[in-house]
């Protein structure tokens, strides 16, 4: 099976595993798969472990370790697909070690490629978005907003690992302080 037909694949099995929307569903998937080619392409990284995993990244969301729970599901659906051992073992390495959450430090270019993309979707206007929605779905107040950009958003911009994503964050990074400067204008009522 050549890369384009496996990719095909993958995304039906990732669209009827995840919601369309939400902070972790298909589009998110697809904004991060499209980060990972980009980048992936200009570290000469191996797309045919790169993009699988970037599409598998998120579907074991819902659970404790999602990262992890996602691994399995992943190493299951791409021997399904008959894909040789050693590269379902490096797309579950990346897929395991891709989350900001999760602890493990990503070894391959791969994996930091993938990690990389995934904090990228997090930052910026798009990063704004989810942050809000998730706050939405989970009746966050504002102030737990907030918070969230000082624990984990505004920290994203120092754990990126290639040189190609931290000149994208930096964009990113400074659209959500303006941001904040703007919401604490409001929320001092200041003009």
């Amino acid at each position: 099976m050549n890369l384009q037909e496996l990719l095909r694949n993958l995304r039906k099995e990732v669209r009827r595993l995840l919601p369309e929307g939400g902070t972790h569903g298909y589009e998110h998937t697809e904004r991060v798969f499209r980060l990972a080619l980009h980048i992936g392409q200009r570290v000469n990284a191996d797309l045919g472990i790169l993009l699988p995993a970037a599409l598998l990244h998120d579907i074991g969301r819902g659970e404790i370790d999602h990262a992890r729970a996602g691994a399995r599901r992943a190493r299951e659906i791409l021997g399904k697909v008959g894909l040789k051992p050693d590269r379902i073992e490096a797309v579950v390495e990346a897929i395991e070690t891709h989350s900001f959450s999760g602890g493990r430090e990503p070894r391959t270019l791969e994996a930091k490629v993938l990690s990389d993309a995934d904090k990228l979707d997090a930052m910026g206007a798009i990063g704004i978005y989810r942050a809000a929605t998730y706050s939405g779905e989970h009746q966050r107040p504002i102030e737990g907003f907030i918070q969230h950009f000082h624990e984990k958003l505004l920290r994203l911009r120092e754990l990126l690992y290639t040189e190609e994503a931290r000149r994208m964050a930096e964009e990113r990074h400074r659209f959500m302080l303006q941001y904040l400067e703007q919401l604490e204008r409001e929320l001092n009522l200041e003009t």
